[in-house]
């Protein structure tokens, strides 16, 4: 194993538990792709890391002890990521869920989760990559009940984003089980699967009485899956904005899996911000606003940052809201910590008034590293405008 001597300021991350590993610390990337022993100046061992440039840091420790990236590694890890998730292994209301979280789970630039019959493996970096059969052979002996298993490539330099890995080939598309509800999923197409598995405790709230009897606004709605869970807990009708062509047939899949008539639940393609027009322009208001915006976006129109832009989401959607009504306003940034999540709303809400009803972050089968507030990306916070 090679030798790699850090400065101060990541011997004092490591310590604190931080394994992710950022570009600005390192100078010297000739050692990338590879497992290394790290090494403060007085060649104290600090642990095991490796190197591997991705889109979020350029490698991760690994462990603070001198360890093989090896089958019998993985395995340990396996297992123990499943002792975690006994609850969910045993709820027959759910079939898909996180087996596997990174460095919540001891191993950054990996995640698995569970579709029904099948595991989807996402590998984040070329060197995982690299490990990915002694890996899937670690996995498959600590998970032999699962048929088949898929994966999707979320780093630069290969030709392909999603494949069948092992075992049975899951249908075109199929459906899982989240909280009794039917969602339609599909595993071999691009990055995406058809529902965010990090968000279901937020569809839970819909469908366990936050929807009831409401009208509901859902803007960048991808599938509708949070649509899907309002109709399911009783809203009154839906409204999902989506800038995508193909949100529309993937959002009405959802609808039928359960057998849902269309008829109080429009689909409509058109960018969120025009969509706020038209409402306005046409006397439309909610009882329920769900703004779940992705980090970063770009149309033909306009540029829009979380960081910079979530508040002009909120100050609009409040033109549109009925007194007493609630918003869900959700990002996923992981550069964007609660605190400036909770500004970016305030610049929004500029005088309104509301009350914060809660506050969402990561459930629990998305195992999170508690040093690394990064770590724990999702935040959600259910909103009563006043």
């Amino acid at each position: 194993m090679n030798k790699l001597i850090v400065d101060a300021l990541v011997e004092k991350k490591i310590n604190r538990g931080i394994q992710l590993l950022q570009g600005q610390d390192f100078n010297d990337f000739s050692m990338s792709d590879q497992v290394l022993g790290l090494y403060n100046a007085k060649q104290k061992f600090l642990g095991t890391a490796y190197l591997s440039k991705q889109n979020k840091g350029i490698g991760w420790l690994v462990s603070r002890k001198s360890v093989q990236l090896d089958k019998p590694f993985f395995i340990d890890l396996f297992e123990k990521a499943r002792v975690k998730r006994q609850t969910y292994e045993n709820d027959d209301l759910t079939t898909a869920y996180r087996l596997f979280n990174q460095d919540g789970d001891g191993l950054g630039g990996l995640t698995i989760d569970r579709y029904g019959d099948y595991a989807l493996f996402s590998w984040y970096n070329a060197y995982i990559y690299s490990l990915k059969d002694s890996i899937v052979a670690a996995f498959r002996l600590v998970y032999p009940e699962l048929g088949g298993g898929y994966e999707k490539i979320r780093f630069k330099g290969l030709d392909y984003q999603s494949a069948h890995l092992y075992g049975q080939e899951a249908p075109e598309t199929f459906t899982i089980l989240e909280n009794g509800v039917s969602y339609s999923v599909f595993l071999n197409d691009g990055l995406m699967t058809g529902i965010f598995l990090d968000q279901h405790e937020v569809r839970a709230s819909l469908i366990d009485g936050l929807a009831m009897g409401k009208t509901v606004l859902n803007t960048f709605s991808y599938t509708a899956a949070f649509s899907l869970a309002a109709a399911m807990g009783g809203a009154f009708e839906t409204t999902s904005v989506d800038l995508a062509k193909r949100s529309r047939e993937l959002s009405q899949a959802h609808f039928l899996a359960n057998g849902l008539s269309m008829d109080q639940h429009k689909l409509i393609v058109m960018d969120v911000f025009d969509y706020y027009k038209y409402a306005k322009r046409k006397g439309l208001t909610y009882d329920l606003i769900i703004i779940d915006p992705p980090s970063f976006a770009r149309n033909k129109k306009q540029t829009f940052s979380v960081a910079k832009d979530y508040h002009k989401l909120v100050s609009q959607a409040l033109e549109i809201i009925n007194p007493g009504g609630h918003i869900i306003a959700s990002t996923n940034a992981s550069n964007l910590s609660v605190g400036q999540f909770k500004k970016q709303l305030e610049k929004g809400f500029a005088g309104y008034k509301h009350h914060y009803l809660n506050l969402k972050q990561l459930p629990a089968d998305f195992a999170v590293n508690q040093a690394d507030q990064s770590s724990n990306y999702l935040k959600v916070y259910t909103i009563k405008v006043e």
